[in-house]
């Protein structure tokens, strides 16, 4: 986990892991578009309700990835430099928020 100012903490992100993030958010973003079209269209709310679900669980699966990365990388990282016990703090935070969704 890189620092590049005080205030805003970075990851550095091989190409191929953006390119599969980046795809994955943009077929949600298709999948968003597909549910405005559906209701511009007045379909059944049953068919809307399960287009729903379908992306909340891909936005699952992106933040599933990313907090594996997170902890295979930046909580590890941070261990081996001493900082072990902030970056725990914040992992138990991320956990905490995650488990709440």
């Amino acid at each position: 986990m890189a620092n590049h100012s005080e205030d805003t903490k970075m990851t550095e992100r091989s190409t191929k892991e953006k390119d599969q993030l980046i795809n994955r958010l943009k077929r949600i973003e298709g999948q968003v578009r597909g549910i405005q079209k559906m209701i511009e269209n007045d379909r059944y709310c049953v068919d809307i309700l399960v287009q729903v679900s379908a992306i909340n669980a891909a936005l699952k699966k992106v933040s599933l990835n990313l907090l594996e990365n997170h902890t295979h990388h930046c909580v590890t990282d941070a261990i081996k430099n001493g900082d072990g016990d902030e970056a725990i703090q914040e992992l138990m935070e991320v956990f905490e928020r995650f488990s709440k969704s």
